[in-house]
């Protein structure tokens, strides 16, 4: 299905929501609240095409947003109305193991017709979101995904807090699903790209903006295996988070925003145009396949400042404890190998009929018995990650955020802190982490085909 019909059938009217003043003055009490996760049908390519039919968090794609403050418990009712188990996993949170949402790890799944609480502290502030964890291929590629925002104790002051949940689908000319869940192709090459891409459920369209406004904009990756590069015009984006943590705010390296898969960056931008401006964001990560992605409009009203805000952009660290980086540590090395045009362990055979087609240390998951990694609470671990596949890898670890100390052997000089590390074909990257939250936590390929082929294995902290 060609990407420039579907990009080019919505003709959204602007909208801009009224100003009222700095956001982030108000606390938000905590409350429990239920998530339900069922078949529905949903507007995402509009226009005169036909809805879609989607799996769903309360009837809407993306899922709602959750948004509590630091410190706040989060308590969830995942219900459960699809014809199949599932679970909800909390992607970047720090929580108890029980809370993770792994089945066969960390709960059982939630039956067909059944519901389980989840209840946790929300430990760090930031940008996380929560997705399925039982045939996560399918039930995320059908739409359960959703976003959950941990505001600072202090927000920053900013005119308008936006949350851009980005995702891609693989649709028929009928604007449906496509079915081919599954495909062996998918599994060993780079995972399920889909022909149309949403922001927010939607195709991207019109975002209206009002000249002298200050942003921040968190931008979450909630797609099969599509990385994001989003390339910002003329506007000057600082970059304050990454998947949740915050950086000294600076300038994307290269001009562009990258989010791979399951990564998470917030914005600080300045709206720095007059009224009437366009600025027309687009999307170059794929070579040969840039798009159009979000056009901002600047609505016809006089400026909201003359001056961009005299306000701080950085945010206050999270408490996370941080890697003891002497002899104490345990350094472990992790090879990542197979799939398509890749190099094989020997009697990697035997697992193809299983539909394995990549190996970690050797093995697909389906052929490990016991944990990549063993370690007792409180110890620093440094892993070295290598990928020799000819692929990238964004490589998620639950129950943790980890520093990124090199690339390729080159120090990494702002050692952000990450759960997602996307490392490309051929390199090799350290982390390092304090493993001071006991059980066993999954670590994998967020390209979701990758996972469900072989790519994941257990930390094990006790």
């Amino acid at each position: 299905m060609s990407r420039r019909i579907f990009l080019g059938t919505t003709t959204a009217a602007l909208a801009m929501p009224a100003i009222a003043g700095l956001v982030g003055t108000a606390r938000a009490e905590p409350r429990k609240m239920t998530l339900t996760a069922a078949p529905t049908t949903v507007s995402l390519v509009g226009g005169e095409w036909p809805d879609t039919a989607t799996w769903a968090y309360n009837g809407t794609v993306p899922g709602p947003e959750i948004r509590v403050r630091q410190g706040d418990t989060v308590r969830v009712v995942a219900r459960n109305n699809l014809a199949e188990p599932t679970t909800v996993h909390w992607h970047g949170i720090r929580l108890p193991n029980a809370m993770d949402g792994v089945p066969g790890v960390t709960q059982d799944a939630i039956p067909p017709g059944e519901e389980f609480l989840y209840e946790f502290e929300a430990i760090d502030a930031g940008s996380f979101w929560y997705h399925p964890h039982f045939n996560s291929p399918e039930q995320q590629g059908r739409g359960l995904a959703g976003a959950l925002i941990v505001e600072e104790a202090e927000p920053l002051a900013v005119d308008r807090d936006v949350t851009w949940v980005l995702d891609d689908w693989l649709l028929r000319e009928t604007a449906q699903i496509d079915d081919s869940f599954g495909h062996r192709g998918q599994m060993s090459h780079g995972g399920r790209i889909g022909n149309t891409v949403t922001v927010n459920g939607r195709i991207p369209d019109v975002f209206g903006v009002r000249a002298g406004e200050r942003i921040r904009l968190r931008l979450i990756n909630v797609a099969n295996a599509r990385s994001f590069s989003i390339d910002f015009g003329d506007l000057k984006p600082q970059i304050i988070a990454l998947d949740g943590q915050p950086v000294r705010p600076h300038a994307p390296s290269d001009g562009s925003v990258v989010v791979a898969a399951a990564q998470r960056v917030d914005l600080v931008i300045d709206m720095e145009g007059k009224p009437g401006d366009v600025v027309q964001l687009t999307d170059g990560y794929y070579r040969g396949r840039t798009y159009e992605f979000h056009k901002l409009v600047y609505e016809a009203t006089p400026p909201l400042r003359e001056s961009p805000l005299d306000a701080p952009i950085t945010l206050a660290a999270n408490p996370l404890p941080e890697p003891v980086l002497d002899d104490s540590a345990m350094r472990q090395r992790i090879v990542l190998e197979g799939g398509a045009m890749g190099r094989f362990p020997a009697g990697a055979e035997r697992f193809f009929e299983q539909g394995q087609f990549w190996f970690v240390n050797g093995l697909p998951d389906k052929g490990r018995k016991e944990p990549l990694i063993e370690i007792a609470k409180g110890r620093t671990c440094v892993i070295e990650l290598v990928n020799q596949t000819s692929w990238e890898h964004p490589m998620h670890l639950h129950g943790f955020a980890f520093r990124v100390l090199t690339r390729d052997g080159v120090p990494n000089m702002r050692k952000e802190w990450l759960d997602t590390v996307l490392i490309r074909p051929r390199q090799s990257i350290e982390i390092a982490f304090v493993a001071d939250s006991p059980g066993d936590w999954l670590f994998h390929c967020h390209i979701l085909e990758h996972m469900a082929a072989g790519m994941s294995g257990l930390v094990r902290v006790a």
